[in-house]
C-alpha cells in the first residue's frame, strides 16, 4: 500500500519546542517517512532560517507549510486519535503503550479516513499533566535503564518509522473491507425503523474535550468527584473512555445523560419522558450534522477562536 497519501492525515504536534534546530530535524525525520505535516504549539522561539539547514531540502516543504497554534486543544481538535509521547510513568501516566502498538492504532485510523496526531513535549520538560488531558493514549519509547531521555527529533524519527512500517505493511483493502467495523464491537443500536445500521464515526478530540468537561461538571454537581482536585480524580474515567473507541452516537447518549442530570439537579421537570428521549435519540442517531451538545449546552471546550 502507498503510505504517502495516508501520512498527510497524521499530524506531528510539537508542544512548546525550544530550539528551531530541533524543529528542522523533526521536519527531516518526517520527510524520511511520508511527510506528515508539522504543527507547532506556542514555540519558544521560531526562526525558519535556523531550522532550514537541518531540515535539508527534503524537509524544507514541511517548514514552509507548518501550522502554528495557540493551544494543544486546537492543534489536535479534528483528530480521532491523539498519542502523547512521555518518558515519565506513574501517577497520571499509566496504561502506557509501545511505539509499535501506537503505530498499529494510528494506521487503523488513517486507513479509516480519520486524522491522528503524535504529540511531543518540550525538550527540557516533556508534556505536562495539563497537556495530557487532550491526549487519549500515552506512548513510551523503550530505552536502556538510566538513559531514557531522547532528543526531540530522535523521538519523532522513531515514531514516524513505526507508523510508516505499519502502513507500508498493511495490504490494500477492498471497498467492502474498508466499510467493515474496525473491531469486534456489537453493531450499532436499532434505528427507529427497526433496522440495524453501521457504527457511527469516532469522536474527534474536540468532541471528547467537550464531553470530558461536561461529565466533570456533572459529576462535581452530584458530589461524585472531589472538588479539591477534580482533574486528577476524573482521570480514571477519562482513560476508560480513551479505551472505549467512543463513537458519535455514544457521545450523544452521554451528553443527554448529563443534561438530564443537570435538570434534575436544578429541580426542573424533565423536558421529555424517557420513552420520548429514547425515540428522539433513535431518530437522530447516525446524523453526522447532529450536534452532540444539544441546544442548551456550552460551546466546545478548548476550541480556538
Amino acid at each position: 500500500m502507498d503510505a504517502f497519501p495516508l501520512m498527510s492525515r497524521l499530524r506531528l504536534v510539537l508542544v512548546r519546542p525550544r530550539f528551531p534546530e530541533n524543529i528542522g530535524m523533526a521536519a527531516r525525520a518526517s520527510a524520511n517517512f511520508g511527510h506528515a505535516p508539522l504543527h507547532l504549539v506556542q514555540p519558544e522561539r521560531w526562526a525558519k532560517d535556523k531550522a532550514l539547514p537541518l531540515a535539508t531540502s527534503q524537509g524544507a516543504p514541511l517548514l514552509d507549510g507548518l501550522m502554528l497554534h495557540d493551544s494543544l486543544a486546537g492543534a489536535v481538535a479534528p483528530c480521532s486519535l491523539v498519542l502523547a509521547t512521555t518518558a515519565r510513568t506513574g501517577g497520571w501516566r499509566r496504561q502506557i503503550i509501545s511505539p509499535r502498538r501506537a503505530a498499529a492504532e494510528t494506521a487503523e485510523r488513517l486507513l479509516d479516513g480519520e486524522e491522528a496526531a503524535l504529540v511531543f513535549g518540550p525538550e527540557d520538560r516533556g508534556l505536562s499533566n495539563a497537556d495530557l488531558e487532550h491526549c487519549g493514549r500515552l506512548v513510551t519509547i523503550p530505552t536502556a535503564p538510566g538513559a531514557s531521555s531522547l532528543n526531540l527529533a530522535q523521538a519523532v524519527l522513531l515514531m514516524m518509522y513505526e507508523c510508516w512500517l505499519a502502513l507500508s505493511g498493511t495490504p490494500a483493502l477492498s471497498a467492502s473491507q474498508t466499510a467493515r467495523q474496525p473491531d469486534a464491537r456489537p453493531a450499532a443500536p436499532l434505528h427507529a425503523a427497526g433496522g440495524r445500521g453501521t457504527l457511527s464515526r469516532r469522536v474527534t478530540r474536540r468532541e471528547r474535550d467537550l464531553l470530558d468537561a461536561t461529565l466533570k461538571r456533572s459529576l462535581l454537581d452530584i458530589g461524585f468527584l472531589r472538588p479539591d482536585n477534580p482533574d486528577y480524580f476524573f482521570l480514571p474515567l477519562a482513560r476508560f473512555l480513551d479505551r472505549s473507541d467512543l463513537r458519535r452516537h455514544e457521545l450523544d447518549i452521554l451528553m443527554g445523560i448529563c443534561r438530564r442530570m443537570g435538570r434534575r439537579r436544578a429541580g426542573a421537570a424533565p423536558a421529555e419522558s424517557p420513552d420520548e428521549a429514547a425515540a428522539a435519540w433513535a431518530g437522530s442517531h447516525g446524523n453526522a450534522s447532529h450536534s452532540p451538545t444539544g441546544a442548551d449546552s456550552a460551546p466546545a471546550a478548548g476550541q480556538e477562536p
